[in-house]
């Protein structure tokens, strides 16, 4: 018993060592930043921004499906819809606009970030960019699948 304690013992000190050695003369890590976009091409939605007003959205794309203080919900087709979010002065906040179904008209990547993004193994496409200069973010996302749903996102940060 003593003699596989020991065997086990000098092959976890082995392993261990190994790491050591690995981790020492292993070259470091530095975090790659890329660098922040003053602004983006793609801003809000037909001409609709953050900040607008509810009044000038519903004048724009007329009377809601959905209608609240803080939320309007428009379908626009069968595979298109947008909604925009309030804050309590009735100021835009966020914009989510979401394509289902035939997809011909949803933006692409290249189309939001001016440069395409590679799908991720399922399938899926996911990006993310924050302008803190234009106060605010937009994410992309397409769902995998003959079933896609591209939905983009602008918010106010």
């Amino acid at each position: 018993m003593y003699t596989r304690i020991k065997t086990v013992g000098i092959f976890l000190s082995l392993i261990f060592l190994v790491l050591a050695v690995q981790a020492a003369f292993a070259s470091p890590v530095i975090p790659q930043t890329s660098p922040t976009p003053d602004k983006s091409s793609y801003t809000g939605y037909k001409g609709l921004l953050i900040g607008v007003s509810a009044a000038d959205v519903r004048g724009k794309l007329g009377g809601p499906k959905e209608k609240s203080d803080t939320m309007d919900l428009f379908v626009m087709s069968e595979t298109e819809s947008v909604q925009f979010y309030y804050d309590a002065s009735q100021v835009v906040t966020a914009i989510m606009i979401t394509y289902s179904g035939d997809l011909k008209l949803a933006p692409t990547p290249t189309d939001i970030f001016g440069e395409d993004v590679a799908p991720n193994a399922e399938g899926g496409i996911f990006k993310m960019v924050r302008y803190p200069k234009s106060g605010f973010w937009i994410s992309y996302n397409r769902s995998p699948g003959s079933d896609a749903v591209v939905s983009i996102a602008i918010q106010k940060m």
